[in-house]
């Protein structure tokens, strides 16, 4: 019925604005063709108001009320994370996975089923630099959330029923991961940027991973968990009295610990090309990429302007060309991938086989392009500004999402202001600026590369392209996960 009475009213709806067209002389086509208006001087980005504390052992606490709706957000943020795992890859991983599945003598659906009787969840996040643990509940919960976490992060049980189970999980995760172009590309261009530091080390071998113990977390835990390495933030609606005398009480006594790892890489550059067959594949796997500024420099804005305009978001220069006009792509883009005191940037795209050397192609075409005296024109330019700024703008529209980025800064060491003139520095980058930052950073010379594909079809079309000749390339067998 419904879908019956949407038709008939369409129809009439058209006859209607005909006939206003036709017989209001009110109404003329030249008002129907009026173009948009012109937008409005972009507003500066308001930082939400933050308050900044320490608990008794000099753990910072960081309060940014946020919001209308009755809900709290608490993160934990520990400088622990496979960066202080050495060769041992995946250790903090497993380490952290297995911490919330039971501590202070309740187990893993029990600390779920508390979290949900407060209105949220719990979450925890292993990355490069750090680990977060995080929930949000109502706001009338903060404190007891506050204990929950305390007992996950400083009281895990490490169940050893558990442990079997989750350590299963990770080998068919790796073997799943290990049979996909995707993760082989990234783990070989990781291997190229960063050699034998954790950053370059992706994925552990099978029988790696299988010779972890339980008292290897054990270990981890105690060795690299304490108040020196953490940060707590809390976001939203809260009585910040009741949270910190909470915080007090849950994470005041918590011992030093050891100090913050810092051991940012030296990543390699010049050009390198690795290719990694796959007999038969119908698409090719490109990671192209080389080490940049990063967000601690001044020019670090103007350069998230110049990617965002030549690959990272769906207008983009390298889009339009490779997947738009020449059909190679689906879904390419470049990113600028950051850790601390550390960042690349990578073009990411699967072509088809056949048009794997003429995608390359195109993309050092638009990096060169980028380079040359034909600037950005500035509707082009406008166009990416309004884009990363809004986009800016709205992953700061949430409690969490404010969190995400004050973490962020803070990882990084650089002050508040840097968000609170972010979109300034947006609208301030002018054509000669990309292409000055385009010729410092984006040295096709300089760049890695690493395809993943049918060699017997793509070795000859990418021998054949002028920005490879005289460049050794390097093979390397497909991962396997019984290896060392």
């Amino acid at each position: 019925m419904r879908r019956f009475m949407k038709a008939r009213l369409i129809p009439a709806l058209a006859i209607s604005a005909a006939a206003l067209l036709v017989f209001n002389p009110a109404i003329s086509p030249a008002l129907a063709k009026e173009e948009p208006p012109v937008g409005g001087q972009p507003k500066p980005f308001k930082v939400p108001e933050v308050v900044d504390a320490k608990l008794s052992n000099g753990i910072p606490v960081t309060f940014v009320p946020f919001g209308r709706v009755p809900k709290t957000t608490i993160m934990v943020v520990v400088r622990v994370g496979n960066l202080n795992e050495g060769a041992a890859t995946w250790l903090a991983d497993l380490t952290v996975d297995l911490m919330r599945e039971g501590a202070a003598g309740k187990s893993g659906p029990e600390l779920s089923r508390a979290a949900s009787s407060m209105g949220g969840a719990l979450g925890t996040s292993t990355g490069l630099d750090e680990t977060s643990f995080s929930i949000n509940v109502l706001q009338e919960f903060g404190p007891a959330a506050v204990g929950l976490l305390a007992d996950v992060i400083l009281r895990p049980d490490f169940p050893a029923a558990e442990f079997a189970r989750i350590r299963a999980d990770y080998q068919r995760n790796l073997a799943v991961s290990l049979a996909q172009p995707q993760p082989q590309a990234q783990a070989a261009f990781m291997r190229l940027l960063y050699g034998d530091h954790p950053y370059g080390r992706i994925f552990p071998a099978n029988r790696q991973l299988e010779g972890y113990v339980m008292a290897d977390l054990v270990a981890f835990h105690e060795q690299n968990f304490g108040a020196r390495r953490s940060r707590i933030y809390v976001a939203g609606r809260f009585d910040q009295a009741a949270i910190l005398e909470a915080l007090e009480a849950a994470f005041g006594a918590w011992k030093a610990g050891p100090e913050v790892l810092f051991d940012p890489p030296r990543p390699r550059s010049g050009k390198r090309v690795v290719l990694i067959d796959r007999p038969g594949a119908e698409q090719s796997t490109i990671r192209l990429g080389i080490p940049v500024i990063n967000l601690t420099h001044p020019d670090y804005v103007a350069l998230q302007v110049a990617n965002t305009l030549l690959g990272g978001y769906f207008s983009s220069r390298i889009t339009a060309n490779i997947r738009e006009d020449k059909g190679y792509t689906y879904s390419p883009r470049s990113s600028l991938s950051s850790r601390y005191r550390d960042t690349f940037w990578a073009q990411l795209a699967d072509v088809t086989t056949k048009d794997t050397g003429a995608a390359l192609s195109e993309i050092f075409f638009e990096i060169d392009r980028l380079q040359s005296p034909e600037l950005a024109t500035a509707s082009e330019l406008e166009a990416v500004k309004n884009y990363y700024a809004g986009s800016f703008i709205l992953r700061n529209a949430t409690a969490r999402g404010v969190m995400g980025q004050l973490v962020g800064i803070d990882r990084q060491g650089v002050g508040r202001d840097y968000l609170a003139s972010f979109i300034e520095r947006v609208f301030a980058t002018t054509p000669e600026d990309l292409q000055r930052l385009a010729r410092q950073q984006l040295r096709d010379q300089d760049m890695a590369l690493v395809v993943v594909g049918d060699l017997a079809v793509i070795r000859r079309q990418l021998e054949a392209l002028e920005q490879l000749k005289g460049i050794e390339f390097v093979l390397e067998e497909p991962p396997g996960v019984t290896g060392d």
